[in-house]
């Protein structure tokens, strides 16, 4: 009965206190090392700690670390957004191109770090000015619905054409929504220098993004349901930065 138990645990919780502040050092309550339950510490190119919730996937035995941007607090934003700059510097960014939804909450920020006075949104609603040949169909691990398409505001056209651009995103999975967004950059005229991310996720988009750099603050691996927790898969461990 106990290790039935035991097997249905699905070792997570609520969310509502993560992603809220850095820590110089992993919480106690928090495990070092694995098994993980409920959190998994990543620790930033400054050396701080950021705690992710683990999230059960669908089908039971496999969990994934999460960030969602837009609950995040300013502070934990803010020390990704210098992270990210850094990464996009170096990729000898003109301009930044911020990716929806949540890609948006650090494009902004990246760029101001740049010296950069705006960034280009791409976006998933229709205005009624835009131009279907500026769309490209897209998915995500969250959001698989059919029919969604990232789109270009045609009035942007004109700040991104023959200019070196770099994505920013608040996280890679599959690679999906990046490889929709580089063939509509490049079909309307701009060169893809990379991309810049505060979290890749796994490693299961590199296939998909090759050969296209990608750089990002933090990864995180998929995990394995075992004994007392969440282990990770070590294959699956994304290079950083």
């Amino acid at each position: 009965m106990l290790a039935s138990m035991t097997a249905n645990r699905t070792y997570t919780e609520a969310t509502t206190g993560y992603w809220q502040e850095l820590a110089p050092d992993i919480p106690a309550r928090f495990s070092a090392a694995p098994p993980y339950r409920f959190g998994y510490p990543a620790i930033l190119p400054c050396g701080r700690v950021l705690v992710l919730p683990l999230r059960q996937l669908p089908d039971g035995d496999r969990a994934v670390a999460s960030l969602i941007a837009n609950q995040a607090s300013n502070i934990v934003i803010a020390a990704l957004a210098d992270h990210m700059a850094t990464q996009a510097r170096a990729l000898d960014a003109e301009i930044i191109v911020g990716l929806p939804t949540l890609g948006l909450a650090f494009a902004s920020q990246v760029a101001e770090r740049l010296g950069q006075p705006r960034y280009i949104p791409l976006g998933y609603s229709r205005k009624f000015w835009y131009d279907d040949a500026l769309s490209e169909p897209v998915s995500s691990i969250t959001s698989p619905e059919a029919g969604k398409r990232l789109r270009l505001d045609p009035n942007l056209l004109p700040l991104i054409e023959g200019r070196r651009l770099v994505l920013v995103d608040d996280a890679i999975s599959t690679g999906a929504t990046a490889l929709a967004a580089i063939r509509l950059l490049r079909n309307a005229g701009a060169g893809i220098a990379g991309m810049v991310v505060a979290m890749k996720q796994t490693n299961r988009w590199q296939a998909a993004t090759a050969p296209l750099p990608v750089r990002a603050a933090f990864g995180c691996p998929l995990f394995q349901r075992g004994e007392g927790g969440w282990m990770p898969l070590t294959e699956t461990q994304p290079a950083i930065p």
